[in-house]
């Protein structure tokens, strides 16, 4: 009679391990950071609708175009990450770019904003140069191993 018992073996000793290996890790990708990409998409979509949010439409017409294209822009980066992310994560840096020009293009294309949309942009930017470097840092990782 065959030994039907469900105990786990070691695959150790398995013909196929390291081909099994390998594939794993090319389905992987590398995606150690998988769960930044939600939070890269959900900064992008406040960033493109933070100005009805704030209602600083009115007041800053300029900063509302350019909220609203830097916000798709992360998002559409967001997106390149989850779907391509072993070519996408060269773009981490691009994001800290791009959140730096939102902290300072408050006063560069706004015309005297007052203190709650200088808030507004300092910590959606801030928090897109934090989660690029994260990007960035993890694609690093991924291409010295």
């Amino acid at each position: 009679m065959s030994n039907v018992s469900h105990a786990r073996s070691d695959l150790s000793g398995h013909p196929d391990a390291s081909e099994m290996r390998a594939r794993y890790d090319r389905v992987m990708g590398g995606r150690d950071v998988a769960l930044v990409d939600a939070p890269v998409f959900l900064v992008g979509l406040y960033c493109a609708v933070s100005p009805w949010v704030l209602h600083f439409t009115a007041s800053q017409p300029a900063l509302v175009t350019h909220n609203l294209v830097m916000g798709i822009a992360i998002a559409v980066l967001a997106l390149g990450f989850t779907v391509m992310p072993e070519r996408m994560y060269g773009l981490s840096w691009a994001m800290c770019a791009i959140g730096s020009w939102i902290i300072v293009s408050t006063w560069v294309v706004g015309s005297s904003p007052d203190a709650g949309i200088v808030i507004n942009n300092i910590i959606v930017g801030g928090l897109t140069v934090l989660l690029g470097m994260v990007c960035a840092g993890a694609a690093a990782r991924t291409r010295s191993t």
